[in-house]
């Protein structure tokens, strides 16, 4: 099992990552929603969705949402919340789903990079070339890497109710990589690592390039400020599909 699939399922990944801004993320949708305007009742795809709080956010305007996620932990919590404008299926990024079928595609949150092999992420981006009609929109949500490694922390100490969590960081084989060490309830050592890709905005660039996709606009928080390699916490993509 993939890195990715062990801790994601995990009910651990929930507790060490319980604050998160929820806030911020809806705002970061409304943003986005303002900004492309995407027509009525279009159809829209959400892929890694985790339990698909975005997907969910994004159905409630009233849009036709999909959402895929290869944890069936992950999937099994947000098919509570289908309705008939919203579904969920067990799915790996890196394989075809319904073909030059959707007006939109969304990757939220760092959800890329996960693979140790430069192949499987170029196979993920034709896979979500592939979902999209002709003038298709796709939005990425990544890390910005520059700023990553200016501020990262390599030891850590992190509280959430009865667990310590020990987490180190470190940059290896062009990977930040994330250890994270605790005790469970049985007083168990348990270890889980997270592995993702430092890419740059030229990276992704190429990659969807190869895939029929040409760069929009791209954004460096969730505010849709202007993007600076070297200051903003995130790198924000837009593509646009060119030929089905």
């Amino acid at each position: 099992m993939d890195w990715f699939e062990n801790w994601f399922g995990s009910p651990y990944y929930r507790i060490l990552y319980q604050n998160r801004d929820e806030l911020e993320a809806q705002e970061f949708v409304e943003s986005l929603l303002e900004y492309l305007d995407p027509p009525a009742g279009c159809s829209m795809l959400d892929i890694a969705c985790g339990e698909g709080r975005y997907a969910r956010q994004l159905a409630e305007h009233g849009y036709k949402v999909t959402g895929i996620d290869i944890s069936q932990a992950s999937i099994a919590t947000a098919k509570a919340y289908e309705n008939e404008n919203l579904e969920f299926f067990v799915h790996d990024m890196r394989l075809p789903f319904i073909t030059n079928y959707f007006d939109y595609a969304f990757n939220f949150f760092t959800s890329f990079g996960y693979f140790a092999h430069d192949r499987d992420h170029d196979l993920a981006a034709r896979a979500f070339a592939g979902a999209l009609r002709t003038n298709g929109i796709l939005v990425i949500d990544y890390l910005n890497r520059d700023c990553v490694l200016a501020n990262l922390v390599p030891e850590e100490t992190i509280e959430r109710g009865d667990y310590t969590f020990n987490v180190s960081r470190r940059m290896e084989r062009n990977h930040f990589i994330k250890d994270i060490r605790f005790k469970d309830d049985q007083g168990v050592e348990r270890h889980f690592t997270e592995s993702v890709a430092a890419f740059s905005q030229s990276d992704f660039t190429r990659m969807l390039r190869a895939a029929g996709m040409s760069p929009v606009a791209t954004f460096g928080d969730y505010q849709l400020r202007p993007y600076h390699p070297v200051d903003s916490p995130r790198l924000i993509m837009i593509f646009k599909k060119k030929h089905a």
